[in-house]
């Protein structure tokens, strides 16, 4: 097999391992760890911090979905998705925006990462919000330094940030978008966090869970909350001090699915972790015996196997609270084959299969020549502790397309940019409904009885490397850091889960370390071939952590493709 020469090691430990999408964050969860925090706790620590130091990619008031898996085998999803405002009039977007998602507060669904975070650790933790909170309050308050992806981020979309004072304040400081190595200070944040301690040390002589609660209230039904939607109000959006005050994140079972004596988790159809699931058993459906890796043979079978997962996503997939989702059929033996079946091995698809089953929708019309307008957002950690727990995660929601709430530093959640503007699809807008959201924790148990959480940002990107990314290790045998590394590649064959929402048939993005006489094989099959960079952070941004219960080991990796790292001991 093909091995790849990677630019870090695999990071191995005895007691506990983290890997998360900033190195800060990492050790804030690290430090957890090691002060005797569980994995839950870590992970809450990292995750929030990632909201602060990742602003651009991720909000402290946006989503964070959460998978969790305790040591003594029980397993529970934390949806971490708000829904739209109650008072959504369904049909403004049609109405009033031309059938079109804008920009501004009227994309804005209720803030759900404060209360994942918050219900994580009172269902799972043993520490307070107060010692989460510690290392994103800190990085906040005294700032830290500004790496390439941060300063291409916010130089790429320094328009959109001058939109709203507030925001370009923030992001712009001194007038322009902040370079490689310039402290970033977000003091407005670091206050915000910092009342919701307060409040939580005020309730403390009640005990933890009392002390938990009033930080939950402080955002929900108290100042803060008063601030967001008063502005949004101002500004003409929906949501009310009555979405907030009764929001908690629904609690759902995992979906699962065995593979290969391997039991593989997901979040529900809310997002889009079961079109990994159904990707992965078209793959074994298709087999991928004597295939060589990242050669054409395997990657046309990947792409079209992802083509047919995604089809279904685009037909199917809505919040299941309101709407029905034929998951089981989807993941079904017969439905699998069927999948398989329509893929030709010679042929690339030309655009997205159509339905299988009842239901389905009109696609979009081809977009033009570019890749998609990418929405670099969300970020990711997992943590296994020392007693066998395991934290999955990934927060999201990005600051350039919505406004600050001016003198808190919270950019409020516009996730609903991932529903569409027309009702009557799947994913359309619905009051109280949830987005079809992209970021999606998994994890898997291996048939040894270890846990790997992996996942990555991406958009609709996600999926496709963290089935390569899973491949890699329990296909091909790769290390962790070498699985991660390892080039890949992206199908845009399907609507984008963005505002526009682009379509763009039989494009496939590849990295350019995959040998030209691949590429050339792939566009012989029909595929549309397009070059990315050598490595781009356009591919995603995996993170793992690995147990083996033969030896004793917790092993991990992070993507060099961000400023993502890993650390174990």
């Amino acid at each position: 097999m093909r091995r790849y020469a990677t630019g870090r090691p695999t990071v191995s430990g005895t007691r506990h391992a983290i890997s998360a999408g900033h190195y800060l964050a990492a050790a804030a969860g690290y430090a957890i760890l090691e002060a005797g925090g569980n994995a839950v706790d870590a992970g809450c620590a990292a995750g929030l911090a990632l909201g602060v130091l990742q602003p651009d990619l991720v909000s402290v008031a946006g989503v964070a979905p959460i998978l969790i898996r305790l040591a003594d085998g029980r397993t529970e999803t934390i949806a971490g998705l708000g829904h739209w405002p109650a008072s959504l009039p369904p049909d403004v977007f049609m109405r009033e925006h031309g059938g079109e998602m804008p920009s501004g507060v009227r994309r804005m669904v209720v803030p759900a990462a404060p209360d994942a975070w918050i219900q994580a650790l009172e269902r799972h933790g043993t520490m307070s919000f107060g010692d989460i909170a510690a290392a994103a309050i800190r990085f906040a308050e005294e700032g830290f330094a500004t790496y390439d992806l941060l300063a291409e981020s916010i130089g790429a979309h320094e328009a959109e940030y001058r939109r709203w004072p507030q925001n370009a304040a923030i992001f712009l400081p001194g007038g322009r978008a902040p370079r490689l190595g310039e402290k970033f200070v977000q003091a407005d944040l670091a206050r915000s966090l910092r009342h919701m301690v307060e409040q939580e040390r005020a309730a403390a002589s009640g005990g933890r869970a009392a002390g938990l609660a009033a930080a939950h209230a402080a955002f929900y039904r108290g100042d803060l909350a008063r601030e967001i939607t008063r502005f949004i109000a101002q500004e003409g959006g929906f949501l009310s001090m009555e979405d907030l005050a009764g929001f908690r994140s629904r609690i759902e079972a995992v979906v699962a699915r065995r593979w290969r004596g391997h039991e593989v988790m997901v979040c529900g159809p809310w997002c889009q972790g079961p079109a990994l699931l159904e990707a992965l058993l078209i793959v074994e459906r298709l087999g991928l015996d004597g295939l060589e890796h990242n050669s054409a043979d395997y990657l046309h079978v990947i792409t079209e196997a992802l083509k047919g997962a995604l089809a279904d996503r685009e037909y199917h997939f809505t919040d299941p609270a309101l709407g029905h989702v034929p998951l089981d059929e989807l993941l079904s033996e017969a439905h699998v084959a069927a999948r398989a079946a329509a893929v030709d091995r010679a042929r690339a698809h030309p655009g997205l299969p159509g339905p299988l089953l009842a239901g389905g929708t009109a696609l979009p019309p081809a977009t033009g020549e570019a890749l998609p307008k990418v929405e670099a957002d969300t970020s990711y950690v997992a943590v296994v502790d020392r007693w066998g727990n395991a934290f999955s995660a990934t927060p999201s929601d990005g600051s350039w397309n919505v406004p600050v709430v001016p003198g808190t530093g919270l950019v409020v959640s516009g996730r609903g940019s991932q529903n569409r503007p027309d009702p009557a699809h799947p994913a359309g807008v619905a009051p109280g409904k949830r987005p079809r959201l992209t970021p999606n924790p998994a994890l898997v148990v291996t048939r040894d009885g270890g846990l790997m959480p992996f996942g990555t940002p991406g958009g609709d990107v996600q999926i496709q490397a963290m089935l390569q990314v899973l491949l890699n290790v329990l296909h091909f045998g790769m290390e962790v850091q070498e699985a991660i590394e390892a080039p890949r590649v992206a199908s845009y064959s399907f609507p984008s889960s963005f505002a526009p929402y682009e379509f763009f048939p039989g494009r496939l993005a590849v990295e350019a370390r995959i040998p030209a006489e691949v590429r050339d094989a792939l566009a012989a099959r029909g595929h549309e071939v397009r070059l990315w960079p050598d490595t781009t952070w356009l591919a995603g941004s995996v993170e793992a952590v690995l147990s083996d219960p033969t030896t004793g080991l917790l092993h991990a990796g992070a993507d060099p493709r961000r400023p993502a790292y890993a650390i174990a001991g």
